[in-house]
């Protein structure tokens, strides 16, 4: 079931927004530093049980420059992407988004996007944070229909959590 559910918090828009037309990053992001930034490995455990999730958790890679690894719930599928290419400013126009906040997580640069859902199913929500050059990307969407009221709100929270560990 879970991957099932990986795959559709990725869509056609990698479960960011994010469009398969774009090209992959190049050798200029030698030096981020994100490069050696383990999505699979960087949540604790008290963070997965703070979001309610179940680790180890399972790698999603639908786009190979935006690599991620996602978290099983009762509530909630909760996915950890980095893109090293890609900030908060550029993710704004790059993406299909219903719904793009701009706001500040002590004093780094983020922003609440919600993802265009196309009306098929429910729209799954990133907090998109920089980090080490690139961004971070906190994705809730829903395990279950109806079992979260305010993704964004999750998403924020768990984003709030680990920034302080984040690349700076």
């Amino acid at each position: 079931m879970l991957i099932g559910l990986a795959g559709c918090s990725g869509g056609t828009a990698g479960g960011n927004g994010r469009t398969t037309t774009e090209q992959p990053p190049t050798s200029s992001t030698a030096g981020s530093g994100l490069k050696n930034f383990d999505t699979c490995a960087f949540f604790t455990q008290e963070d997965l049980s703070a979001a309610g999730v179940e680790g180890p958790g399972e790698k999603a890679e639908q786009l190979s420059f935006e690599p991620g690894c996602s978290y099983m719930g009762g509530k909630i599928l909760l996915t950890l992407y980095k893109n090293e290419e890609e900030t908060v400013d550029k993710y704004e126009t790059g993406g299909n988004w219903d719904k793009y906040e701009k706001f500040s997580i002590n004093g780094r640069n983020a922003a609440r996007a919600v993802e265009g859902g196309g009306g098929a199913v429910d729209a799954g929500c990133s907090i998109v944070l920089d980090a080490g050059g690139g961004v971070v990307l906190v994705d809730v969407t829903e395990s279950k229909p109806d079992s979260v009221s305010d993704k964004c709100g999750e998403a924020e929270k768990i984003a709030r959590q680990i920034e302080p560990r984040l690349p700076k």
